[in-house]
Parts: structure tokens; C-alpha cells; sequence
């Protein structure tokens, strides 16, 4: 809103200085700025008022230690990352931009399925919270809206080959003068390839001329797995003091840097990556949300003062996998996210070889002493703020390996 505003004033008032809100890099600090400040200021009244309304933790028996030192620990605190994060959005962000618009409803849709799930575990005295169906009958929901507008909308164009960028003076501004159009595309980034972009369209090339029109038959499924995926394992790896947020904040980072490049032509051109009009504008959101999550971490730092619970979670993952697709970076999931895939991977490995065992053998047998893989370090008697810290390192690694990628081709 503000930036509508001060628009007005730059274009219509010529007031001087209004025109720096034309500036991504100006708006996002700004976003980060309040989004930390919302969350770390006002965070602390949330909690207070979670407080108020009993909204505290039920902690199974799991046989770890500090467990149920933390019963009662107010949950649902997610919803202090997603007013951080929309707050600072709708002041400083370009609302009319269809990638944001998207956010938005990312952020909205996966926090109500989280809410809800929440509110069923409280109030409703229910442990099991959202029947396991309805969470991914809500994903799949959300993977078919994005999925859509992302395949249909006129709006969301790439440009796989920017061509030369020829920059020339006229009086007093720089012209830019691209030598290629922008094409509504089905086209991703593969990693580590020089040439390195895949079209999905291409799967169905057997189906003969006109086949690219049917593009969106693949499309469509990859975005709902790929918004399922993620979310599932943002929601499983939030189980320690700091860990998802933590973790999650420095994927959002990296994510930064490649919107910021793909949404600038001279960046792009540079790099040699694909250019994806208006998805700079993303940018500024990535600041908001960033900064809740740095701010949320403030709290639920060991020992944790408030949960996100899968209001937090759920809402993580969704945005992290619309941003990668939005990007055309969703195949970097596996390393950028590294740590969701191998907390999803250590329940999936561990319930399929507890099965098989059970049936061959007679009895169930594990593979590791507890899953999620976090809890497996916790039973071997690692303090969980070591665990997190070690995660977070790892996190690091797997982030700059992502950006790396940029020019390792």
C-alpha cells in the first residue's frame, strides 16, 4: 500500500526522494526491517496471549530427555511468523503482481489447514489433530491453484535465452534493449548441467506436433508433489527448539538470491540463467518472511518459549516450494532443502523397513533408534541445541552449494 502511495507522490506530486520505492532493494530491507521488529516486539505479546487461552503443548511420552520439561509450552505460535510476513508484504510489495499474489495464498491457505490442525489438538482434546486426508486433500489444493495460475496465467513469462543486452546512452538514461521475447514456458532449471534447461513439455514429445499445448498434464501433478513434499517435511522436521525455523530461514536466504537474479535481465544475462519477468518483486516478500523467522527465532530458541506447531510448518514448506517453482529452481529442492528431505526420508525408510521385518521376521525392527531423524541424535544422548546448531551448519553448506550452481556448469 505504501508503495502505491508513495508512487503517486513520485509520479503525480514529483516529490523528491518518493521514487527510491521504486527500488527492490530498498522495499525488502524495509520489509525485513519491520518483519523482525514486528515479530520480536509484538511476538511476545502473542505468546502472551496463547498463554491466556491455554494453547499449550501436549508432549507424548518419547523417552527423551528435557520432553516434558516442555508440556504446556504455548503451540500455534506460526501465527506470529505469517502476520510478520503479510504485514510488511502488503505495505511495501507490488499487490497487483501475480507472483505475490500467489504468496499470499500460499501463505493464507497452508496457515488455515495448520490452524485447523492445531486447534483440533487443543481444543478438541484430540492428538491426532486434521485427519492425515484432509491435510493432503489441502495440499493438493493449493498445488493445482499454483500449478494453474503459474501454466495459465499471461502474466508469469520466462525468457530462456536473454540474447545480447545492448546498453546505449540517450541524453540523460540508459536504454536496455533485449534481443529475445518473452514466452509463456513449461521450462526448469536442471543443476549442474551447462545446458541446463529441461521443458516439461518435453515428456509428452511422443505425443506429436501440438504436444506443447498439453503441457500442464505435467506440470500441474510435479507442482502438488513437489508443494506436498516440502511441506510434509518442513511440518517433520519441526520437532526440536529452533530447528525448523532455523533451517527454514537459511533456504529462504539462498532462495533470495536466485529471485533476485532471475527477476534482474543484466544479472540473468550475465549468469547466463533463465530471466523470469516480475519475479524480483518476490524479493521483498522473501525479506518479510526471512525476518519473521529470525524473529520467531528469537523465542523459540532453546529452551523454547513458543511453538510454531503446523500452523508455523506447514505454512514454511509451502511457501519455500512456491518459491522454488516460481523461480524454476524446484529441482535444487533436494539439496537447497536437504534437511526436509532427509527427515522425510529417515520416517519413510523407517516405517517401510519396520513393515518388511515385522513380516519376514516376526517382529518390527528399526533402523534408526528414533524418527524423525533429529530424535535419533536425541535418544543417542546429543543435547538438542547441539543438534540444532549442527543442523543449521549443514543447512549452510547445502545453501551455498545451491548458489554455487549459478556458475558450476
Amino acid at each position: 500500500m505504501l508503495y502505491y502511495l508513495f508512487d503517486y507522490f513520485n509520479k503525480t506530486l514529483n516529490l523528491s526522494g518518493t521514487g527510491v520505492f521504486q527500488y527492490i532493494t530498498f522495499r525488502s530491507a524495509l520489509a525485513f526491517i519491520l518483519s523482525l521488529l514486528l515479530s520480536t516486539i509484538y511476538g511476545k505479546r502473542v505468546i502472551h496471549f496463547l498463554q491466556r487461552q491455554q494453547v499449550g503443548e501436549t508432549v507424548r511420552e518419547l523417552g527423551l530427555a528435557g520432553q516434558n520439561e516442555k508440556a504446556g509450552t504455548p503451540t500455534m505460535g506460526g501465527l506470529i511468523i505469517i502476520f510478520a510476513t503479510l504485514i510488511p508484504v502488503f505495505l511495501f510489495a507490488k499487490l497487483q503482481n501475480i507472483y505475490i499474489v500467489l504468496l499470499i495464498v500460499t501463505t493464507l491457505w497452508m496457515g488455515t489447514i495448520g490452524f485447523v490442525d492445531d486447534y483440533i489438538k487443543i481444543f478438541k482434546k484430540d492428538k491426532q489433530g486434521l485427519k492425515g486426508i484432509f491435510k493432503v486433500f489441502g495440499q493438493v489444493g493449493l498445488g493445482l491453484i499454483v500449478g494453474s495460475v503459474l501454466y495459465f496465467n499471461p502474466q508469469v513469462t520466462v525468457r530462456t535465452d536473454t540474447g545480447k543486452i545492448n546498453i546505449f546512452k540517450q541524453t540523460t538514461e540508459t536504454v536496455i534493449t533485449p534481443a529475445a521475447v518473452e514466452e509463456k514456458s513449461t521450462a526448469t532449471t536442471i543443476p549442474f548441467f551447462k545446458n541446463n534447461e529441461f521443458d516439461y513439455a518435453e515428456i509428452l514429445s511422443f505425443m506429436g506436433d501440438g504436444y506443447e499445448k498439453w503441457a500442464w498434464i505435467i506440470f500441474i501433478p510435479v507442482v502438488i508433489f513437489i508443494i506436498t513434499a516440502v511441506s510434509n517435511g518442513a511440518n517433520l522436521t519441526d520437532g526440536i527448539d529452533g530447528l525448523a525455523a532455523g533451517t527454514s530461514a537459511i533456504s529462504v536466504l539462498a532462495l533470495a538470491i536466485f529471485t533476485f537474479v532471475s527477476g534482474n535481465i543484466i544479472f540473468s544475462n550475465y549468469l547466463n540463467i533463465m530471466y523470469i519477468p516480475n519475479s524480483g518483486e518476490m524479493t521483498v516478500f522473501i525479506a518479510a518472511f526471512v525476518g519473521s523467522l529470525i524473529g520467531f527465532l528469537w523465542y523459540n530458541s532453546y529452551p523454547a518459549s513458543v511453538f510454531m506447531g503446523d500452523t508455523g510448518s506447514l505454512t514454511i514448506g509451502g511457501i519455500i516450494a512456491v518459491l522454488a517453482i516460481a523461480v524454476r529452481k524446484e529441482l535444487l529442492i533436494p539439496l537447497l532443502c536437504g534437511i526436509f528431505l532427509v527427515e522425510n526420508f529417515s520416517v519413510v525408510l523407517q516405517v517401510a523397513y519396520f513393515k518388511y521385518t515385522k513380516k519376514r521376521f516376526g517382529e518390527g525392527r528399526r533402523i534408526f533408534l528414533m524418527s524423525p531423524l533429529h530424535h535419533h541424535y536425541q535418544k543417542k544422548g546429543y543435547h538438542e541445541s547441539k543438534i540444532v546448531t549442527r543442523f543449521w551448519i549443514v543447512a549452510i553448506m547445502l545453501a551455498i552449494l545451491s548458489i554455487v550452481t549459478l556458475k558450476l556448469r
